[in-house]
């Protein structure tokens, strides 16, 4: 009996042994049920920006609107530049109303020195920050920020560092400390000078605020790492997101290249409608709007009936252009220009061709009144009758040039009378015609020019007589001396704006 209980004993022991080094059925199951009850995330637009196209022309930015030092430009936000005592910041302009939601910023901080200042803000507070001492938005803010602080206050070499405050409304940040004494969660990163873009996401599921990190070393966009996280977060139901950055003695480029919200909803509930989602003041007004759109366009159609009676109870729809018309309409465009560069070719070609015929009157009249000259029996140069050869097979090749281009008219003419689908593949094969009656002509254009650049058939032409000089010695000399001059003095100007614009890069 004494055996049986210490087996008994052993067992127990090795129960409790497994129990305690190896999960229980329970905690497996409440972790896959938690694996499967993840958020539903849903992209929200109108509180979100990103490149390429996330500035307008006129420099403002869709749903958002930035103060203070910001530069927006096409494919990032400068929030500061790096220059001292410089702030600014974006906000959204409409407030948010989610319950669940997760932000991920991408942004960079890169400065020439060893340590940056003074750091850059993420926020979402009751109202908007415009300007303040905080990170270059306002204090005693009610809400929370997500504080990337760059700068060591306090002296304890513990930064950059990100941080996570909450306030009330009544609460003053703690500039000498860091925040340190206000912080709810913090964690050490260094967030500066990184080869690729930083990217912070923050999650608010739950009453939950949980901040992870991407170090930027890697270009995954999904390799992120735990920072901090604080549970039971209460924050104001309907707020503001915003960015911001502050520079002091110390100056870094605060660049935020995309700020993406996401809407998180709870497994198994339904969204919303989008006419719910929108204040009864603005669905009133789209909607008087609205109206007021449609008025006009009735009284327009109904001006035009009056001014066409031929058309009178015809459907308004059917006077428009249709898609195949349109084609149509731009294939018969084309075929016009084709014809009218084709027609000036001709013109062009006519002319060289009366210019040729020309020089072999020139040519021919020489030869006979040199042939009237000579002594009887002397027999004419063997040269001219070269070119007299020469220029008749140039007469030649230019009627035949002239013969296919207007055999080309012809065919295009005979396309554009052509209007219907049927003739689809008739008009492919006359623009492959027209395709090698180019070829033909440039071959022949070649052929001409390799003929007439010839040594044996250049004619000489009479020499210009040699053109005064009208440019001395002493003006030659100060025309020297003052392009100099005027060329040192842009180098200097050019170093000069660049030395500038160094300072805002």
């Amino acid at each position: 009996m004494a055996v049986s209980i210490e087996q008994l004993r052993v067992a127990a022991c090795l129960v409790i042994l497994t129990l305690l080094c190896n999960p229980s059925n329970g905690d497996v199951a409440g972790g896959a049920a938690g694996a499967t009850d993840a958020p539903h995330r849903r992209f929200e637009y109108k509180y979100s920006f990103k490149g390429p196209h996330l500035s307008q022309s006129d420099g403002s930015i869709p749903f958002w609107v930035h103060t203070g030092n910001a530069i927006p430009s096409a494919d990032q936000i400068r929030i500061t530049p790096s220059l001292r005592s410089q702030k600014g910041s974006v906000w959204t302009k409409n407030t948010v109303s989610f319950e669940n939601w997760e932000a991920e910023v991408t942004f960079r901080i890169s400065g020439r020195g060893r340590m940056g200042a003074d750091g850059l803000a993420v926020w979402f507070t009751a109202g908007q920050g415009l300007e303040g001492p905080v990170y270059g938005a306002a204090d005693s803010w009610n809400g929370v920020g997500i504080f990337f602080d760059s700068f060591d206050n306090d002296g304890k070499k513990n930064n950059p560092a990100i941080l996570i405050v909450g306030n009330n409304g009544k609460l003053i940040y703690d500039h000498q400390n860091d925040g340190s004494t206000q912080a709810l969660g913090t964690c050490l990163r260094d967030f500066r000078n990184k080869p690729y873009p930083i990217r912070a996401k923050i999650t608010y599921y739950k009453k939950s605020l949980t901040v992870m990190i991407n170090n930027g070393f890697t270009p995954d966009k999904d390799d992120y790492e735990f920072c901090a996280k604080v549970d039971n977060m209460i924050i104001p139901h309907e707020g503001y997101f915003g960015i911001s950055a502050a520079t002091g003695g110390l100056a870094d480029d605060h660049d935020v290249l995309s700020f993406l919200l996401f809407r998180l909803t709870e497994p198994g509930q339904q969204l919303p409608p989008p006419e719910a989602e929108i204040p009864k003041e603005e669905k009133d007004k789209y909607q008087e709007e609205f109206e007021n759109f449609q008025q006009e366009l009735d009284k327009k159609k109904e001006a035009f009936q009056k001014e066409h009676p031929d058309v009178q109870g015809e459907p308004v729809e059917e006077l428009y252009e249709s898609v195949n018309d349109r084609e149509i309409r731009q294939v018969f465009e084309g075929q016009n220009r084709i014809h009218l560069e084709i027609k000036q070719l001709n013109r062009q070609l006519a002319m060289i061709l009366d210019e040729q015929r020309r020089y072999v009157s020139v040519v021919t009249d020489e030869i006979a009144r040199r042939g009237a000259a000579a002594e009887p029996g002397q027999v004419p140069s063997q040269h001219l009758d070269t070119i007299i050869t020469s220029q008749q097979e140039v007469l030649k090749n230019l009627n035949d040039l002239r013969n296919s281009f207007s055999d080309t008219l012809r065919q295009v003419a005979s396309v554009q009378h052509q209007g219907n689908a049927a003739g689809a593949y008739e008009t492919v094969q006359h623009f492959n015609d027209i395709k090698e009656h180019l070829h033909v002509v440039k071959r022949s254009v070649e052929h001409l020019a390799q003929r007439n650049g010839g040594p044996s058939e250049k004619v000489k032409c009479p020499e210009l007589p040699p053109m005064p000089s009208c440019l001395s010695t002493t003006h030659f000399l100060i025309f020297v001396v003052v392009q100099s001059v005027l060329f040192f003095g842009y180098i200097m100007y050019r170093s000069q704006q660049e030395a500038a614009a160094k300072k805002f890069f």
